[in-house]
């Protein structure tokens, strides 16, 4: 690890093998706690290369625990995490939405590292029991929907990462990676970003995949549609910046989104959103992501079809159902 650090030190960078190379001995355990913080502190001191993420993304679906769901056609929603916005969980919200709207969702999702409750501190306090038994999570996306994957049951490998990530306290390139690394290989994601320059890169690198894909990024640093601003969208099909009012929705304050400063709090707002009891702000904001996760899944649906999709989801109560459901099935 030596050589590599005075390698990186010197403002060079690695091809794709060695990226590989280096995760793969990362996730082996053959670096200490202090050599994995200094290689993970190069990529907070400058940008990542594609060549560099394409290499830490083939070594982690290398090592990773697969699992089968692609009878399901399902999709993943999920965000990078790391963009210091304090918001409310709201791609997790969105993935009930979007199921309930009638499309298989495999969810994949982590701790919080840089916030007080990522996805599956929510899941986990709201009663779901992860796990990587395939004959559950294929019971739970066929009758419920949905099925939830927790990252470090399908790469136990990463064990060795996560007590630096979570000594560090913020956003690295394993930010960059989760959402690549889905163990059942979604052909459908949505997927936000937290700057512009990663929403390039994970353009370029789906691009070369056969996955029908929308990544997001608000121009104002969410890593999703916020409407607090104009919104990055890139597809296979366009590349282009939406506004609020191309969702028929009002733009709001940052502060009218922001929330979930612990799992409770975080909770309490996710059931209230789903009860239609949640301000129209938090609200909007979850049909406005939830209809670029439908069209994820429905390309050739329109915006407007997408939205009424996810609008009818959450009012209706079908998103609520499919947590009920897959509550239930957790008991």
């Amino acid at each position: 690890m030596k050589e590599i650090l005075n390698f990186l030190y010197e403002h060079k960078t690695l091809d794709r093998n060695a990226a590989k190379k280096v995760l793969t001995n990362i996730a082996k355990g053959i670096y200490n706690h202090s050599q994995i913080a200094s290689f993970i502190s190069v990529y907070l001191m400058r940008s990542i290369t594609v060549e560099e993420l394409s290499g830490f993304r083939e070594a982690l679906l290398d090592l990773c625990i697969p699992i089968d769901l692609s009878g399901f056609n399902a999709v993943d929603l999920c965000g990078t995490g790391g963009d210091g916005k304090d918001t409310f969980n709201i791609s997790t919200l969105c993935t009930f939405v979007v199921a309930g709207a009638g499309s298989k969702v495999a969810k994949h999702g982590n701790y919080g590292v840089s916030s007080a409750c990522g996805s599956s501190n929510l899941m986990e306090y709201a009663g779901y029991k992860f796990s990587n038994d395939e004959s559950k999570l294929k019971s739970e996306i066929d009758k419920a929907g949905i099925c939830f994957l927790h990252a470090p049951l399908f790469n136990p490998a990463m064990k060795n990462v996560a007590p630096v990530r979570k000594e560090l306290g913020m956003k690295t390139f394993f930010n960059m990676l989760g959402p690549m690394v889905n163990p059942s290989f979604p052909s459908r994601q949505m997927v936000g970003v937290y700057s512009l320059e990663l929403a390039r890169i994970y353009a370029y690198l789906y691009q070369t995949t056969d996955k029908q894909y929308v990544i997001l990024h608000s121009l104002d640093g969410y890593d999703e549609v916020s409407l607090t601003g104009p919104c990055k969208v890139i597809t296979r099909e366009l590349d282009r910046i939406y506004q609020p009012s191309d969702f028929h929705l009002p733009r709001y304050d940052p502060g009218d989104i922001s929330g979930g400063g612990s799992v409770e709090e975080a909770m309490k707002i996710f059931m209230d959103v789903l009860k239609n009891n949640a301000s129209r702000a938090r609200r909007d904001v979850v049909i406005a992501n939830g209809t670029m996760g439908l069209q994820a899944c429905y390309p050739e649906k329109s915006l407007d079809e997408c939205l009424d999709m996810a609008r009818e989801s959450l009012e209706s109560g079908s998103a609520l159902n499919v947590f009920k459901t897959l509550m239930e099935m957790n008991k």
